[in-house]
This record gives structure tokens, C-alpha cells and sequence, in this order.
């Protein structure tokens, strides 16, 4: 009986490089899968958390200073109607709830429409731009 023929009567499927895997290295790599399993739903857990906590400056540390008008872009310090930078930078979770419909906390009803704007219209290389793109991810 040739080496590679399995000898206890079940047929077992072949690899693609035609290697039959023994019942020890399947048993192996159930246990591999397994481990990758468990540690990975930790560091969904705790991206989850971090998720809620990044922040989002508004407007961002590049134009700091600069104010924030009724649609959300960034004009000059002092233009009539704008909104000066918010005192601090908001929370992920604060965020979240904004964009839902509640109020970023300190602003005003339309401070905070003009700041929710700038928020939406954030793009890659802005800062806060990681913090807004996963909040739009959904969870599982």
C-alpha cells in the first residue's frame, strides 16, 4: 500500500500541492484559528472604546484660530456670522450623539448645525478625519 493512501477506509481531501494533512496538523490549525478568535475579539472591544474617545478639533490644528461659518467651512477670524473655534476638541461619543440629532456640549443651537457641517465635511488628512470615518463604521 502506497504511503500517501489513507489506511483507515475514509477518504480525506487533498491540499492544493496534493499533500493529504494528517488529522494532527488540522487539529493544529483549528487550534491556531481558535486563538486568533479570542484575541481579536478583545481588540474589537477595546477599538470600540477608543472609537468613542478619539477626538475631532473643530476646525482642526492646520487653520486653529480661524472661524467656523453657518455651513461649516473654515473662513477668516472675525467674519460676520461665523463661529469661533470650538474651546476644546469634541469626544467620538460626543460626536456621535451630535450627528444623531443632540448638541455638542458648550455650543449653541446654531454654533452647533455650523460645527456638526464642518464635521460631516471632513476629509482624509484633516485632523479629526480618523475619529469622524470611524464613527461611521457599524459596529457589530
Amino acid at each position: 500500500m502506497n504511503d500517501a493512501t489513507p489506511t483507515d477506509g475514509h477518504d480525506e481531501a487533498q491540499t492544493r500541492d496534493g499533500t493529504i494533512p494528517t488529522r494532527r496538523r488540522v487539529l493544529i490549525l483549528g487550534a491556531v484559528t481558535a486563538g486568533a478568535v479570542v484575541s481579536i475579539r478583545p481588540a474589537l472591544a477595546q477599538t470600540a472604546g477608543s472609537v468613542m474617545t478619539c477626538e475631532i478639533p473643530v476646525p482642526d490644528i492646520a487653520r486653529a484660530g480661524q472661524f467656523i461659518d453657518p455651513a461649516g467651512n473654515v473662513v477668516a477670524a472675525g467674519t460676520k456670522g461665523a463661529f469661533p473655534p470650538a474651546s476644546r476638541p469634541f469626544k467620538g461619543e460626543e460626536v456621535k450623539r451630535a450627528l444623531a440629532g443632540s448638541q455638542l456640549p458648550g455650543t449653541t443651537y446654531e454654533s452647533n448645525r455650523a460645527y456638526v457641517s464642518y464635521i460631516r465635511r471632513l476629509q482624509r488628512g484633516q485632523g479629526g478625519f480618523t475619529c469622524f470615518a470611524s464613527l461611521q463604521m457599524p459596529r457589530a
